[in-house]
């Protein structure tokens, strides 16, 4: 496949307009996501200097940003992106500040989980919004996998450059300027994304004869795709964490870096294959197919003894990563209403965010427990789970509603539609 026929595509993506604005705007945006979580380490154990206080507070803010992050995207279905995410990046603003100030100032600890719940509340979540986009712009399917595609790209560029910048700032500068920088990249593309009015969705009316929004947003194959990814996001956060135990047991933790870079780097170059990828079947066998590949991947990792394998390793799991990802949302949006479709989005990606909470956490435990090589064991069997569940959860998603039915590759919508009177 040559680079022409790789990028030709994604370039005539831009050709909607106002869609590289908000693609961009939605890249800033979302930089925070890899670097707050990080920063407050940093900040809290910079200045308290302890690793322990430091987690949990970063673990209060990922907690409650999965848990607010899909009312705010309901609240943008119902009312708009612009004029809720406008409210959204305000409170995120003050918030993060607060928080910095409280930490800086050593006022009172529960306070600085207080301003941590409040700064991860007030995130929405990005990628959902630019994904909604997206897919009000293009009525094509094969080019809304191609978008979905590119914005998984996107995804992956934001964990390659927010940790080492947030890193960078914090240890070279100061603790407070890493998360301070996050907190303000992440406002500036999010008042930058609510001031594109000409692109955001349309809000729809809802048919009081149709199912609750509620119901819309939250039907069998989002509670599919969103368990599936609770155990996706496990080996997202496992892999962070065994990774710096591993090479800090080689003997060489600068070498993580590169390691987990490669690990994103074989995503990255999946992810611009698979949206111009002609597949045959249905969006439902593309995403079990993807969801197993990643679980076999995932596997190369119990043979992981060197920074060599680790590095081979690491790049074939990669390169599962971004199919699993725009297979599943791609499913997601078949299914659900235009109403309720951002915060069908904001669902599955929750369950991504609480997957790799939780990953860290039993990675940390696995790596003290039974040493960092054997810790691989721990995003190896989550990765297999997520495979499990996937498949688990075939029969209720091939029982797909009548009115959202799922497109084939190239293949027209097959909408019922009820009769006339």
């Amino acid at each position: 496949m040559s680079p022409r026929t790789v990028f030709s595509p994604y370039v005539r993506l831009f050709a909607v307009p106002g869609s590289g604005a908000f693609s961009f705007a939605g890249w800033v945006a979302r930089l925070p996501i890899p670097m707050l979580g990080l920063g407050a380490v940093l900040l809290v154990a910079g200045e308290t200097g302890s690793y322990a206080l430091a987690g949990a507070v970063s673990g209060t803010l990922a907690l409650s940003f999965s848990v607010a992050s899909p009312q705010w995207a309901r609240a943008m279905d119902r009312r708009g992106q612009g004029t809720i995410l406008h409210w959204a990046m305000t409170a995120y603003l003050i918030s993060g500040i607060a928080f910095v100030s409280v930490v800086v100032a050593d006022g009172p600890r529960w306070s600085w989980f207080v301003l941590a719940a409040l700064t991860g509340a007030s995130g929405p979540n990005i990628g959902s919004l630019v994904r909604a986009r997206w897919a009000e712009a293009l009525e094509d399917p094969a080019r809304r996998q191609t978008a979905f595609a590119l914005e998984a790209v996107v995804d992956e560029v934001v964990f390659v450059v927010g940790p080492p910048l947030v890193t960078l700032l914090a240890t070279l500068v100061a603790p407070p300027v890493g998360f301070l920088t996050g907190i303000v990249l992440g406002a500036v593309g999010g008042f930058w994304l609510a001031g594109q009015r000409a692109t955001e969705p349309q809000v729809q009316a809802v048919d009081p004869e149709k199912p609750a929004r509620r119901w819309a947003a939250l039907n069998a194959t989002v509670l599919v795709v969103a368990v599936s990814y609770l155990a996706v996001g496990i080996v997202f956060g496992a892999m962070d964490v065994v990774v710096v135990g591993f090479t800090e047991a080689e003997g060489v933790p600068a070498f993580a870096g590169l390691a987990l870079a490669v690990y994103a780097a074989g995503s990255l170059v999946a992810g611009l294959a698979y949206g111009v990828a002609r597949i045959p079947g249905t969006l439902t066998s593309r995403f079990l197919g993807t969801a197993v590949l990643f679980g076999l991947a995932a596997q190369l990792l119990w043979g992981v003894g060197s920074l060599t394998v680790l590095l081979a390793a690491g790049f074939v799991a990669g390169l599962t990563i971004a199919p699993v990802l725009v297979s599943g949302l791609s499913l997601v949006e078949s299914r659900v209403p235009r109403s309720a479709l951002t915060e069908a989005l904001s669902w599955t990606t929750t369950g991504l965010t609480l997957g790799v909470t939780a990953g860290s956490a039993a990675a940390g435990w696995a790596v003290d427990h039974w040493g960092a090589e054997a810790a691989f064991a721990v995003p190896a069997l989550a990765a297999a789970l997520a495979a499990f569940l996937a498949l688990a959860g075939a029969p209720l998603l091939r029982r797909r509603p009548a009115e959202h039915d799922e497109i084939p590759w190239g293949g027209r919508a097959s909408v019922e539609r009820p009769a006339a009177g």
